[in-house]
């Protein structure tokens, strides 16, 4: 069976068909610096585990269903950019 792909197609390798490397690998990594953060400075493990799952879920949740398929890197990317230069353009319409 042949399969014919359009040369304008960008084909993507993903972990488990859903997520991409590069996503989860800083999945990974934000998940290691939250764990490190709150097994550093908190004792109760029902605090470490609410905050956990406060700040990794969010994240996680995001990279899986993400913005039209685009990869979270990307997004967090744009999203600091416009935060730099957010300037907001309104145009007034004369008759």
């Amino acid at each position: 069976m042949k399969f014919i792909f359009p040369q304008n197609y960008n084909f993507r390798s993903k972990f488990l068909g859903f997520i991409d490397y590069y996503t989860a690998i800083l999945n990974i990594i934000w998940d290691l610096f939250i764990f490190c953060f709150c097994n550093l400075f908190f004792n109760n493990l029902n605090i470490k585990i609410f905050l956990f799952i406060i700040f990794c879920f969010p994240l996680l949740l995001f990279s899986i269903i993400g913005f039209n398929n685009e990869n979270i890197c990307y997004v967090i990317f744009y999203i600091f950019k416009f935060i730099q230069s957010n300037k907001l353009y309104l145009y007034k319409k004369y008759d």
